[in-house]
């Protein structure tokens, strides 16, 4: 049932919003229930996203009200949070919108949890259990898995019979991953409780039959829907993109406007591509003249491809240099913010069933609920094909003062509607992470220009996304063709690669977002310190970037506009 507020006199501007906003919330949290459990939303446990056509109705009628109802409110009437509480909600309506408007379930299957297989396959076994009725709960939702996984197999099938279809090696991706889901033992999917309560062996049994009897059939079922009926209408690696399916380059340009939070053609973010990799060459010139007497950037990146004392040695080396640079950052970071989470970031390995094809690493914000802490998860899977030198620039994007200083900052903003502080708009949120890798070099964190060399190469990569995923969905590239430009043009080895670019065929627009944010980001820092002058503070203008939350880029460059007229410090909300 939809939200309605309980008001008994005539409702203010900020309750109207805060009614609307808590709606929204219900809207998304229900629409995606294990992200919700993931959130800490507990109220979803029991349940599995529905992904028929007609839950799809329901849901676009469901945010066209929401949409009206925040648009029917003046802006000029409001105070810049709630004008941007406003704002939010438009856009993540309209983006809801546009996303579904793509039909990406008719086409998605991948190894990435992106696809249905893949979202239980990585994110199930996250869940924690504590008592009883968290233990039933899960008990309902692994019921839910034939449901879920047919109504996978219904969507694709309305695919086919309008040629969208899916990419035949993210295909085959994806049933191998349920293959080694099937053969694993103990299943991932039959959590251990994290706590004991009466008759807790019996839920491990239930739970044990559950998965035999259920959800292992399914994921086998689903398994062979895929080779016998997905898999011999799958397109080839010469015909990856969006621009291949009927109507691709429309879905392309919608997914392009969720991801990046503009109006950004894919010509114009395609050159701003090539634009950057140029000006990074020519930085990888000058530092790898300092560090190995070579100046020619593609010499650069085959020595830190090929040279074996840049691989790591062990998976506790991985882990071990990650904490240390987080704990690193963290001691630093007084300086430059007035205000830090009150959670430390926990640090652990990419689980191995997920491990195979996944980024080298990734956060996962704490529980709302307190249930799971706010951890970086780095990828220790064969330790020794993996590059050593890139690893605090990761640790820093996706930890400190990454996304965990930006994730679990926004948690804390008490005075905020849920909704805000929640991380829904890519751009601002992988903005922030791929502007922390430049601000760790200014905050003098990394440990040695090898290290350094590794922020270049991060940078490399995220320009290269621009042009290669633009490449590959507006313009037609083959998945050969996008492997070669990224191993040309950047310092990451191919088993990196070639994960980077299957990643940018099941999730097209995705990849543009870094990029973009970042440069956002430091456009509004740098108008901010050429009209404030001696005004200027970074922890004022880094607490005004993560204390209003996730917000689209056009909304952060009007708070930040409004910050530099009033020359205050950021208000707590």
């Amino acid at each position: 049932m939809p939200y309605v507020p309980d008001m008994t006199t005539e409702p203010q501007p900020t309750d109207v919003l805060d009614a609307l906003a808590d709606r929204m919330l219900h809207h998304i949290m229900a629409a995606e229930p294990i992200e919700a459990t993931l959130y800490g939303f507990r109220e979803y446990d029991g349940a599995l996203a529905d992904l028929s056509r007609e839950h799809d109705a329901h849901l676009a009628a469901d945010r066209a009200e929401i949409r009206r109802a925040a648009e029917a409110l003046d802006p000029a009437a409001l105070d810049p949070q709630d004008r941007a509480t406003r704002a939010v909600i438009v856009a993540l309506t309209e983006y809801g919108d546009e996303v579904q408007a793509a039909d990406a379930l008719e086409f998605t299957v991948a190894s990435f949890p992106v696809a249905p297989s893949a979202i239980l396959i990585a994110y199930l076994p996250m869940i924690v259990v504590t008592d009883a009725e968290q233990g039933a709960a899960y008990l309902s939702r692994l019921s839910e898995v034939p449901r879920y996984l047919a109504q996978a197999e219904e969507r694709l099938a309305a695919g086919r019979a309008v040629d969208l279809v899916p990419v035949r090696r993210l295909v085959t991706n994806a049933t191998e991953q349920i293959s080694a889901l099937l053969s694993a033992d103990p299943c991932p999917l039959a959590l251990e409780p994290q706590g004991e309560w009466p008759g807790v062996d019996r839920w491990r049994e239930d739970m044990q039959r559950v998965v035999d009897t259920g959800v292992k059939p399914a994921f086998a079922a689903h398994r062979q829907v895929l080779l016998e009926q997905v898999l011999p209408t799958a397109r080839p690696d010469e015909q990856p993109g969006l621009i291949y399916l009927p109507g691709g380059r429309r879905r392309y340009e919608r997914l392009v406007r969720v991801h990046t939070t503009t109006q950004r053609t894919p010509e114009e973010l395609h050159q701003v591509g090539l634009d950057q990799l140029t000006r990074i060459h020519a930085e990888f010139a000058e530092l790898g003249g300092e560090l190995f007497g070579i100046r020619e950037p593609r010499e650069i990146f085959i020595r830190l491809q090929e040279d074996p004392d840049l691989r790591w040695e062990s998976a506790d080396a991985i882990l071990s240099a990650a904490e240390t640079a987080v704990r690193r950052a963290e001691n630093a970071a007084g300086a430059w913010f007035g205000r830090m989470p009150e959670a430390v970031c926990a640090v652990a390995p990419i689980p191995d069933l997920e491990a195979e094809g996944s980024a080298p690493a990734y956060y996962l914000p704490p529980a709302v609920d307190g249930s799971r802490p706010g951890t970086y998860y780095a990828n220790v899977l064969r330790p020794e094909e993996r590059t050593s030198y890139e690893l605090e620039a990761i640790a820093f994007h996706e930890a400190v003062p990454g996304h965990h200083f930006q994730l679990s900052l926004a948690l804390e903003q008490q005075g905020l509607p849920m909704l805000r502080r929640m991380t829904l708009f890519n751009a601002y949120a992988e903005g922030w992470g791929l502007y922390s890798e430049r601000l760790a070099d200014q905050m003098g964190l990394y440990s040695s220009e090898l290290q350094r060399m590794g922020m270049l190469s991060a940078d490399a990569f995220r320009s290269s996304r621009l042009v290669i995923d633009t490449g590959l969905h507006a313009f037609g590239w083959s998945r050969d063709r996008a492997v070669q430009f990224m191993l040309q043009n950047t310092a990451l080895p191919r088993i990196a690669v070639e994960a980077e670019i299957d990643r940018y065929i099941a999730m097209p627009g995705q990849a543009l977002s870094y990029m973009t944010g970042r440069l956002e980001i430091e456009a509004l820092r740098a108008r901010a310190e050429a009209e404030m002058g001696d005004d200027f503070d970074i922890r004022d203008f880094h607490d005004l970037v993560l204390g209003i939350g996730a917000v689209p880029l056009s909304v952060l460059g009007e708070a930040v506009a409004d910050w530099i007229v009033s020359r205050d410090r950021p208000a707590g909300p």
